[in-house]
């Protein structure tokens, strides 16, 4: 899980399954991803051989990254696992609100509890 269970790992390789794309079109495609990050994640993703990267001596250089067969052979789980976030998220979104809303709750009273106590001892 630790190879593709990140977010972007799972963006990058659902972005590369039509084929190979170039680096900053793939950035283009992913919102919210930095270049850092990008570059990161790429680099994980080839050292696990996943993802190719094919840099071509061109001016200006090009450099295109693709999914490995191996890479191909985990698509179909990755592309499930986002369609499954996808039409979760509003119901993910409610349970954290919810679980925040009474963490909040919880942690007043215990501030108003230790407050009052500490007052009277006083």
């Amino acid at each position: 899980m630790d190879l593709v269970g990140d977010k972007w790992s799972v963006l990058i390789i659902g972005t590369l399954a039509d084929g190979p794309i170039r680096y900053s079109d793939l950035g283009d495609a992913i919102p919210g991803i930095s270049q850092r990050m990008l570059t990161l994640t790429l680099k994980h993703l080839q050292r696990t051989g996943l993802v190719t990267r094919t840099s071509y001596p061109e001016v200006p250089p090009r450099v295109e990254y693709a999914l490995t067969e191996l890479g191909t052979s985990l698509l179909s789980t990755v592309l499930a696992l986002a369609a499954w976030s996808s039409d979760h998220h509003a119901e993910i979104r409610r349970h954290q609100t919810e679980y925040d809303n009474v963490t909040a709750t919880q942690e007043r009273g215990l501030a108003t509890r230790h407050g009052r106590s500490h007052r009277r001892r006083q």
